[in-house]
């Protein structure tokens, strides 16, 4: 599968995220919480409309999904918020831009294990050269301890603002996770916003402030939480993460016609080492199979669904999701037995979505995995489209 699609989405997304430092500064005297929390009311407003315009599913997460949901949301999007704003106040610009410019290494050492795979060496130098290029972009700045305390919540929480909805994408893809987030947010900052900031904070912002929020909610959150979570659930962690070298790139171009301002030297050396790491960690033009939603769209799937739906049919809850077995699903790669149920806990949530299954064999419907060496009329939901066959007695990967 070609890598063009998910590298542009994720650029994209970080060509937003670059592009609103200059918006954020607008928001310098405005009640922070107040405005985050009208941002991701919002943004989550916009992607809700644009789900049911469209007839995407969006699915109620259950058990552990709210765990993965709650973090997304906490650490990437509350925490994130809070220790940039209070950071800025101990630390220049540069020590926090630099806490985030080492996440490309994190997400190349840790994002594999999400997905129950190993870390790739080249991935990992990749890693390392944009990494390099973007503290460059950045600079070196000074802070005081609480600085440095803010920036390394920053690095952590820009990190896990990704790796912790790895196991969730499979299910709810990157428009669901989108959702979820958003409104989680929305609500922990009018919480705060009340709080801290009183009931009527919201009547000090100024149509400037209006318009700032009305770019972040829009481009920054529902544009750019979907194209970046396309863009993990396309290449996977390891890979996305290296793009995040495009925001400091995005932030100093335009921020030429913003400020006037030419980069030094030492920046243009940065963006040419971002370069070389992006093409060094995603040149080999292939993508890794991706975690589908449980629509059966990709080849060598097949709708798993119990209870006699029908396959492909996005609009009804299936029984389960289950991934290619090289590729590995998105949170597990554990062996699901020929006949194990899907619908019932074993020690934990059951998984939703396809099944992988050869030529010729199909999926019974009911809470049961079998493969089936039969013709294409027994009443399954639905049959192989490619792949090599499965034989009926091994098991299937989930």
């Amino acid at each position: 599968m070609s890598t063009r699609l998910p590298v542009l989405a994720g650029a994209t997304g970080m060509t937003f995220v670059g592009g609103s430092v200059a918006v954020s500064g607008v928001l310098a005297d405005a009640p922070l919480s107040t405005a985050q929390a009208l941002r991701y009311a919002l943004a989550c407003g916009l992607l809700v409309g644009f789900a049911r315009r469209t007839g995407r599913p969006l699915l109620r997460p259950r058990g552990r999904e709210w765990l993965w949901l709650l973090g997304v949301s906490v650490t990437g999007l509350v925490l994130f918020n809070v220790a940039l704003v209070q950071g800025s106040r101990h630390a220049e610009p540069a020590v926090l831009g630099v806490a985030v410019a080492c996440v490309p290494v994190v997400m190349a050492t840790v994002g594999p294990l999400f997905e129950h795979r190993r870390p790739r060496a080249r991935i990992l130098v990749a890693a390392g050269v944009v990494t390099a290029g973007a503290a460059l972009v950045q600079g070196i700045g000074r802070a005081d301890a609480l600085g440095l305390l803010c920036a390394l919540a920053v690095f952590g929480s820009e990190a896990g603002f990704t790796l912790l909805a790895v196991p969730v994408l499979g299910r709810h893809g990157p428009h669901g996770v989108s959702v979820h987030a958003t409104w989680l947010a929305a609500v922990a900052f009018a919480v705060l916003g009340v709080t801290t900031e009183g009931a009527r904070a919201a009547a000090r912002l100024d149509v400037a402030d209006v318009l700032a929020i009305g770019y972040l909610a829009v481009g920054v959150t529902a544009v750019a939480f979907v194209l970046w979570y396309s863009c993990v659930r396309g290449l996977g962690a390891g890979r996305a993460g290296l793009l995040t070298g495009v925001a400091p790139v995005a932030a100093a171009v335009i921020g030429v016609p913003v400020t006037g301002a030419v980069p030094a030297p030492p920046v243009w050396a940065g963006i040419a080492l971002i370069a070389t790491g992006l093409a060094l960690g995603l040149g080999d033009g292939s993508a890794r199979r991706p975690a589908r939603s449980w629509s059966g769209r990709p080849g060598r799937q097949v709708a798993a669904l119990a209870r006699g739906h029908e396959a492909g049919d996005e609009r009804r809850d299936p029984v389960g999701v289950v991934d290619r077995a090289e590729g590995g699903g998105v949170g597990h790669g554990r062996q699901l037995r020929v006949g194990e149920r899907l619908g019932e806990p074993f020690g934990e949530p059951a998984w939703e979505g396809p099944v992988v299954l050869g030529p010729g064999q199909q999926h019974r419907g009911g809470h049961r995995a079998e493969c089936l060496d039969g013709p294409q009329g027994v009443p399954p939901v639905g049959a192989a489209q490619d792949g090599p066959g499965v034989a009926a007695d091994r098991p299937v990967r989930a």
